[in-house]
């Protein structure tokens, strides 16, 4: 490793153009940010629009589909080119890949072509939602921290929940393809930002990076059949069926291929050290479970709140998003307990009150009052705030610089992972419940088209309620083994790099940020 610049000092200490740099930096990860997340979700209000336009209403769930499956395959990828060539570069190209790729999406001419535009889009987006996250942490010291993380949480938040509406809003008032036309002078702006102002130090490494291509193109397939294989079954065809015995049964050989060919890299995609490592090895597993368990309010609570609630579809918007309020909120201020108590400690009382409010789901009263939900999701919000973000700061302070964005990378794809897991096994739960309540004719999808054509009858009602409450119960139990990772395989505190040579520290000392400071801050 060759020279590098002490880490940033607070703004305050050294007034100047500097801070200005810093802040321009920031901007444009909080704009990159916003694209990666508002892409995920803002097509879905247009559907009607765009099959209206191009037709392919039944393959129209790949537009969501191919754009994750695009993005978390590709986290890995990214994390480790961040670590080789540095977090600009990447950051750069995948902005530049996702800027073409919405250009693309504006110009489609069939539902086909649109599809595999978005997984364009979601080539470009992996690198966005991965390097954003590692460049935070560049840029902050550790105190500094989670007021960056939890800004780009708010940013992520409000996105993914205003990206449906913003939709909604262009594809009723202008054309569909603003949808993606609206992310170019965005995009571009962020892009300039991050040209003009992020100067990362020079760094000599020891080698000649080598990359591990035959690796990267296996995680790619792996991961591409795998999760097809999950956001599929039981969709497009039966658990059981023919395509998805295949789609396993090839997974599995494509995993087998994944180990043998990471074992004989230099350089693998995948380093060992990510699951050797009881930190990081702790951290992927409890946030694989916070990406299983954010699936029961994300996808089952609007229709809850609309079935059995009664509510409107804005009103229930309202009882889903009030936890992105706490959340954020909670996730600012949680350096003040892991201060006191550590990283692991401050994770396990934000997961453990998780574990009891997603208990209580079940036992509210039926039909019950707006209030009554929307006070579990209050508390939600803050009890994963408390959890979510000690962990990441804990990971990315738990290495140095060159292995910072692989070690953020496996964080973020376990979480993404763990949300296609979840939709397909608490899909699988609640379609299961509906078909035995309503006499085998019942599933997700008839309860939405009832809902579109009026207010559902009773025993719909009751079968709803009785769907999402067994999905939050499964939440629970994801909660709770969340829970038990961090109290059985996680250290019980996080070692902390006192400096990029490796030399390390337990936490709740004194120390200051390894990471050379990208040039911009003082």
């Amino acid at each position: 490793m060759g020279r590098t610049r002490p880490a940033i000092r607070d703004a305050a200490e050294k007034p100047g153009s500097g801070t200005g740099k810093r802040g321009a930096v920031v901007a444009a990860l909080m704009l990159s940010m916003a694209l990666a997340a508002l892409d995920a979700t803002i097509v879905s209000t247009a559907v009607p629009q765009i099959v209206g336009d191009l037709g392919g209403f039944s393959v129209f769930s790949w537009l969501f589909s191919g754009y994750l499956l695009a993005v978390t395959v590709t986290l890995p990828v990214y994390g480790k080119l961040s670590d080789a060539f540095g977090r600009k570069p990447v950051l750069v190209a995948g902005s530049v890949l996702f800027l073409v790729g919405s250009l693309l999406c504006a110009t489609a001419w069939s539902m086909a072509a649109l599809i595999a535009f978005r997984i364009i889009q979601g080539l470009g987006g992996g690198a966005l939602q991965g390097t954003v996250q590692t460049l935070a942490a560049d840029l902050y010291p550790l105190k500094e921290r989670p007021k960056i993380q939890a800004k780009l949480s708010t940013v992520w938040a409000t996105s993914a929940i205003g990206g449906p509406a913003l939709g909604g809003v262009l594809a009723a008032y202008a054309d569909w393809r603003w949808i993606f036309l609206i992310n170019l002078p965005i995009g571009v702006l962020a892009l300039w930002l991050i040209v003009r102002h992020l100067h990362e130090p020079r760094r000599e490494p020891a080698s000649k990076p080598r990359i591990d291509w035959a690796g990267a193109l296996a995680v790619f397939a792996c991961g591409g059949v795998l999760l097809t294989a999950l956001v599929q079954g039981g969709v497009a065809w039966d658990w059981l069926s023919a395509p998805s015995i295949a789609l396993f049964g090839t997974g599995l050989v494509l995993v087998a291929v994944v180990v043998a060919v990471e074992r004989r890299a230099a350089e693998p995609i995948i380093p060992g050290w990510v699951w050797r490592r009881r930190t990081i090895a702790a951290v992927n597993l409890a946030c694989g479970a916070l990406g299983l368990l954010m699936i029961a309010p994300t996808v089952f609570l609007p229709t809850y709140a609309q079935a059995v609630l009664g509510l409107a579809p804005i009103a229930a918007g309202f009882v889903f998003s009030v936890w992105t309020l706490s959340w954020s909120l909670s996730a600012a201020l949680s350096q003040h307990v892991y201060r006191r108590i550590g990283f692991r400690n401050t994770a396990m009382i934000g997961i453990g009150t998780a574990t009891v409010i997603l208990l209580a789901f079940p036992f509210l009263p039926y039909p019950g009052e707006p209030w009554q939900p929307t006070l579990l999701m209050l508390l939600l919000g803050g009890a994963l705030g408390l959890f979510q973000l000690p962990l990441l700061v804990g990971v990315q302070s738990s290495v140095g610089w060159a292995e910072r964005g692989t070690a953020t990378a496996s964080v973020l794809f376990c979480r993404q992972t763990g949300q296609t897991v979840g939709a397909a096994l608490f899909g699988a739960i609640a379609n299961g419940v509906l078909a035995t309540r309503l006499g085998g004719a019942g599933d997700l999808d008839s309860v939405t088209r009832t809902l579109d054509s009026g207010a559902p009858g009773e025993q719909v009602r009751h079968a709803v309620a009785e769907a999402v409450h067994a999905v939050y119960l499964g939440a629970a139990i994801a909660a709770g083994l969340a829970f038990l990772v961090l109290l059985f395989v996680a250290p019980r505190r996080f070692p902390v790099l006192t400096h990029d040579e490796g030399t390390q520290d337990t936490e709740g000392t004194e120390v200051t940020d390894p990471s050379p400071a990208p040039r911009g801050a003082p």
